[in-house]
């Protein structure tokens, strides 16, 4: 667990106004387990409830103590959405996100540019799609601080599943979150506060072109290959272990470059097609 990491359950201060609870579901996808972030003192929005456990929510809902009016989801993934209709029964909170994927439906739709006040700060969705279609940060402009959900990790890069996953869309995700302004940190789903933003926004689009330039390297030199025969021929800086899930992070690469029109196959929606370049 990384340093600053206290266990599950225990509420500790990761920035002014910021609290954080990890829920108690560490994993492969999940590493340490899910954040949960309380945002602000008189008024406190909830970002990312997490998993459905009631010992977490329960630990949530003490920690706000009886201030919780906002319930933000990043996405509707099951480690970040399915604890918010339990915590809003325990608080009276609104549920807000974008939804449209999934069995997620928050009590309000937001979207792109919705400015949520809590307390005296501002908190700002962001439509960052690719790590899922409905997928929003959360930006507090007064101080730089970027709630990332699933698109920016500590300790490991994102899984882009299609075909809800895309990975022209993350890519883009990503330059525009390097773009912006005045960045101060990044608060992650999973793992530690990210204090070089910039450095680490920059890292993670250098993996994903170089990942990019091995899979198109790898389908030049087989002529034809599947999913399979690539994650196996660019994915040997990991263990075998790590390769059902890297199947998906090359198929998403594959569908941007057929897109580009720099890779063909007779179906880019079926994972165990035949790929071949079209340079």
């Amino acid at each position: 667990m990384p340093a600053d990491l206290p266990p599950p359950g225990v509420v500790s201060e990761v920035a002014t106004g910021v609290r954080r609870i990890l829920a108690p579901n560490p994993g492969p996808m999940t590493g340490p387990g899910t954040n949960t972030y309380l945002v602000g003192q008189s008024e406190v929005a909830v970002v990312d409830p997490g998993p459905d456990e009631p010992a977490h929510l329960d630990a949530v809902a003490a920690a706000g103590g009886g201030a919780i009016r906002w319930i933000l989801v990043t996405h509707h993934h099951s480690d970040h959405a399915p604890g918010a209709s339990a915590l809003a029964q325990r608080t009276g909170a609104t549920v807000l996100g974008r939804g449209g994927a999934g069995a997620f439906r928050p009590g309000m739709t937001i979207d792109e540019g919705h400015v949520l006040r809590v307390g005296g700060s501002e908190v700002v969705a962001l439509h960052t799609p690719g790590h899922a279609s409905d997928h929003l940060c959360y930006l507090r402009p007064e101080d730089g601080l970027l709630f990332s959900g699933d698109h920016v990790m500590d300790g490991s890069t994102v899984v882009i599943a299609p075909p809800d996953g895309d990975m022209a869309s993350y890519m883009d995700g990503l330059r525009r979150l390097a773009a912006l302004p005045g960045l101060s940190a990044i608060a992650p789903g999973h793992g530690a506060l990210i204090t070089e933003p910039y450095r680490r926004l920059a890292s993670y689009l250098d993996h994903r072109l170089d990942r990019e330039r091995a899979v198109l390297h790898a389908l030049d030199r087989m002529g034809r290959a599947t999913v399979e025969d690539l994650v196996a021929a660019v994915y040997t800086d990991v263990p075998d272990s790590v390769h059902p899930v890297a199947r998906f992070s090359v198929w998403a690469h594959l569908r941007k470059l057929a897109d580009e029109g720099r890779a063909a196959a007779s179906d880019p929606d079926d994972v165990g097609a035949t790929w071949r370049s079209a340079r």
